[in-house]
């Protein structure tokens, strides 16, 4: 396996991984003017990238994600319930996406929106057992999404109370996290510099994470949300329209 993260705009965090024996690869996440990046990276591992996924519909940032995909001719990749104005492949919770060795579960993740996803990647030459998750705007490390962007801030957060402590916290302590945002972002509070964590370590020092009281953990998050995304409507309405 090969992998690849690339920090970018608005704190943002995008990847690309695949198979480089069998020349398969997968980006997530790419923002707006990025895409030149993910041409070059594949064509230096010599691979083809098969898959553009989103982790969710982005609200603060534009997405180059379709563009990225028409150029190269990958399948573009969103939750079944996201609500745009174009054609996508669909995604539904359990599938599974294979790009050679490298094989990626996907997890619905409601709670920062309803069309989250989260990411559980393999390396079947090694396991079949994940070895990293790509939590987008699910699990951030030292911090979790903010559930207010539908409007409906206590009903999210109780979605995001089950998606985290019903999925993702369901992995061993070991499993590695690559979230969407890193320090600086909108997306969450507290949000730390670091890129990358485990989730033994987010189990023992994510304040939000201690919280196993469904009621106290929908107080909690709900009680200081941060302003929204600058420009928000008008960044989700061009991640949507056709």
């Amino acid at each position: 396996m090969f992998f690849k993260q690339l920090a970018t705009k608005e704190a943002s965090l995008s990847y690309l991984f695949g198979c480089g024996s069998l020349g398969k690869a997968v980006a997530v996440d790419v923002v707006a003017g990025d895409e030149d990046w993910f041409v070059e990276q594949a064509s230096q591992q010599n691979v083809t990238i098969t898959h553009v996924i989103e982790t969710h519909v982005h609200a603060d940032h534009y997405s180059g994600g379709r563009q990225l995909a028409e150029r190269v001719g990958a399948k573009y990749c969103l939750h079944r319930d996201a609500n745009v104005a174009f054609d996508f492949e669909a995604l539904d919770d359990g599938d599974v996406i294979e790009a050679g060795n490298v094989h990626v579960k996907i997890l619905a993740a409601p709670g920062h929106t309803l069309d989250s996803i989260c990411l559980a990647v393999s390396d079947n030459r090694r396991s079949d057992e994940a070895w990293f998750l790509l939590t987008g705007d699910t699990l951030f490390v030292g911090s979790i999404g903010r559930p207010d962007l539908a409007g409906r801030e206590k009903e999210m957060a109780g979605m995001l109370f089950d998606t985290l402590h019903n999925k993702l916290l369901a992995y061993p302590d070991t499993t590695e996290i690559y979230p969407a945002h890193q320090a600086g972002s909108v997306c969450g509070a507290g949000i730390s510099g670091k890129p990358v964590s485990t989730l033994g370590f987010e189990k023992r020092f994510n304040p939000m994470l201690k919280i196993t009281d469904k009621n106290e953990f929908v107080h909690a998050l709900t009680a200081e949300i941060p302003p929204r995304p600058a420009e928000m409507d008008r960044i989700v309405q061009a991640n949507t329209r056709a």
